[in-house]
């Protein structure tokens, strides 16, 4: 791997640069703990192990812990007489508690009503506490100082007896507490440095008994060096459907779709389409296509991928580049501080160092198993407006060059595909689902939201399944989506006022045949009045719920995970839960290179540079490489091509269980 020796430095930089900042001490008392100190201060166990490593083996009388800037220590106040409190959002009776220095029983004695539970804008009676408890109130100790930026981890660890679920960015006390059939209150209960807030990263005890503590794991950004050993190789199994060359005739076998015969075929449906104009009436059982193939072909459907690490050749070095958005030349010349400080607001560069990191492990990765690629790395300066990618393609000799990962942005992705066009140098825009102008080397490695559409459509079809849409009239866009791509598919009537038909959709329902209910609305009343009829019917129909997209109105308090368990929510999802040897091995390598676990970000690093050396290391073109389905450790990359570019159509369909846990639908 090369790299310019300025940039090197400044990357360097950027994965040590953690600055020492001015902070109060605190020496521990006779029999303290993290977590009483924590709760002193009003901050988190999380924040004393980031500034003090060493108290994660232990603490004892006298040591001396640095108290992060802006921490205050908490004083008390006893509540002499009893008062009231309006319920805000995200309070919790443990919260509320604390806050009076009153238990949550007292709380809920002198307030029979909260048996049914909290609800926002509840006004209560807080009872005096006769002096024994306390109301918080705080003193600073300096000068507010924003905390360092940090990543997250992805997964749940059992120590003992004791369940832990590292916080992952974007997650709430809520949709974790979801996640493990508890409440937010219970949660806190077990945690109660989160009381105020939810760190990424911070280590939760989610399950089990024993732990006087919560722990955390160090999270700070990767150091950029070269592991020594690899993960794994990612393991799959070789497809058994028939190799094509040329053109035959296929028999449409029932259940059948356009989608599962272009992934069948890996073909793009405009490709289909253009081979068989009749498909504009519709699929129907026993039309015969123009397929990709030679005479007439039965061909098994089957989703298995390939093993690219078996077909390795090393007989012609490649030559990979990456452009990585660093923006190196807005931090040269900062100093170490000004260089933290930035850290700790850039998302956008933190995502960066995320995903090279885990370049870096592929990377490696790649020569272990002996692929003959160098890797050149640019700073390719973008934003949103802005990108060097033409100034990098024309001052650097691109010919010789056979894949270039990046740039981020999609519209700088298409400038850098259109420059090598000429060249048929492949450009693999690893994040973006935005799609624009098309390139015949354009690589889309993230699936679209219409894919992943398509691929609960296509699930429920291949199923026999009778397919009812509850639809908010203001989604168009998606009805028409669903109505072209799924002719068979019902939508419930509304009334008058826009609200779900009850009696519409019973009247839809179908005995001895499974009945697949979508959720096509964010409307909370539209969802709860679908789910309250299908727990009601449960006994009388076969009834699973899905959704076709990302919904956040799932994560509110008022629909409750069990609802979804019950019904087996089926969702698309662009990544799966990955627990084989190979995945865990190249999350333990990670993370002792790192002293973190890797972000989604990281993995996603891995994945897209891993994926994309394989492919290289093929006795065969890139483009007839990229057609082979694969997977790595928690993304597929299935790609297909019109002749206009190729677009990812790797996308998992998963479904909850009973027992909390997710699998992918079979």
């Amino acid at each position: 791997m090369k790299i310019n020796r300025a940039m090197h430095a400044i990357i360097v930089l950027l994965f040590t640069s953690w600055a020492s900042f001015g902070q109060a001490k605190h020496t521990v008392a006779k029999g303290e703990t993290v977590t009483q100190i924590a709760q002193k201060y009003r901050i988190t166990p999380f924040d004393i192990y980031k500034l003090n490593p060493d108290a994660q083996a232990g603490i004892k009388e006298n040591d001396v812990l640095l108290i992060p800037s802006g921490a205050q220590v908490a004083v008390t106040k006893p509540v002499t007489k009893a008062t009231t409190h309006t319920a805000k959002p995200k309070e919790t009776l443990f919260s509320i508690s604390r806050q009076y220095g009153v238990s949550v029983d007292e709380i809920v004695a002198a307030n029979p009503v909260l048996s049914q539970g909290l609800k926002i804008g509840q006004t209560i009676k807080i009872p005096a506490s006769g002096g024994t408890g306390a109301a918080v109130e705080t003193t600073p100790v300096a000068k507010p100082t924003p905390a360092p930026a940090i990543t997250k981890v992805t997964k749940t660890t059992t120590t003992g007896n004791v369940s832990y679920h590292v916080v992952e960015p974007k997650e709430t006390k809520f949709g974790i507490a979801k996640k493990y059939g508890m409440t937010v209150a219970e949660l806190e209960q077990r945690n109660p440095g989160i009381e105020k807030n939810l760190p990424i990263g911070y280590k939760l005890v989610v399950s089990g008994s024993g732990a006087t503590e919560t722990h955390t794991e160090i999270v700070e950004k990767p150091v950029a060096k070269t592991p020594e050993q690899q993960p794994a190789a990612t393991t799959t199994t070789e497809p058994k459907n028939t190799k094509f060359s040329g053109y035959a005739n296929y028999e449409v076998k029932p259940k059948e779709t356009i989608f599962s015969l272009t992934q069948m075929f890996g073909i793009s449906e405009k490709e289909l389409m253009t081979l068989n104009p009749q498909l504009k009436d519709g699929l129907k059982e026993g039309m015969i296509l123009k397929v990709p193939g030679r005479g007439s072909v039965i061909a098994e459907r089957t989703d298995a991928t390939t093993d690219l690490t078996k077909k390795i050749s090393s007989r012609e070095k490649k030559q990979l580049v990456l452009m990585l958005p660093f923006n190196a030349s807005k931090i040269q010349g900062d100093s170490l501080k000004s260089v933290a400080e930035r850290l700790k607001k850039d998302a956008f560069l933190n995502m960066t160092l995320d995903f090279y990191a885990g370049a870096l492990v592929a990377i490696d990765s790649a020569k272990t198993l002996g692929m003959n690629i160098d890797v050149k790395i640019y700073d390719s300066e973008e934003s949103k407006a802005n990108s060097n990618v033409a100034s990098l393609i024309q001052g650097n000799n691109f010919k010789e060059v056979d894949a270039v990962i990046g740039p981020f942005y999609q519209q700088h992705a298409e400038r850098a595909a259109e420059l090598l066009d000429k060249a048929d140098v492949p450009v693999i825009s690893p994040l973006s689902k935005e799609s624009g102008k098309p390139y015949a080397n354009l690589y889309q490695a993230m699936p679209s939201t219409d894919v992943g559409r398509m691929a609960v459509l296509d699930y429920m079809m291949r199923k026999n399944g009778n397919i009812i849409i509850v639809n908010d009239p203001k989604r168009t866009t998606s009805k028409e989506f669903i109505a072209r791509n799924c002719p068979e598919a019902q939508f419930v009537g509304l009334d008058d006022i826009g609200n779900i038909s009850i009696e519409s959709l019973k009247s839809l329902l179908v005995k001895d045949r499974q009945n697949f209910i979508v959720l096509d609305t964010e409307k909370t009343g539209m969802i709860l009045s679908t789910t309250n009829l299908l727990l009601n019917e449960m006994a009388n129909f076969q009834l699973q719920l899905a959704i076709l997209e990302a919904n956040e109105t799932l994560d509110y308090d008022e629909i409750s995970m069990k609802r979804l368990t019950i019904l087996k929510l089926l969702y698309p999802s662009m990544t799966r839960e990955n627990n084989s040897a190979a995945a865990s091995a190249f999350e333990n390598h990670y993370k002792r290179d790192n002293k973190i676990f890797p972000s989604q970000y990281a993995v996603r690093g891995f994945d897209v540079t891993f994926d994309t050396m394989l492919r290289l290391s093929q006795d065969k073109p890139f483009n007839q490489a990229a057609i082979e389905k694969t997977e790595q450790v928690e993304s597929k990359f299935a790609y297909t091509t019109s002749g206009e570019g190729f677009v990812n159509k790797g996308v998992y369909v998963l479904e909850y269980q009973e027992d909390l846990s997710v699998k992918e639908a079979q």
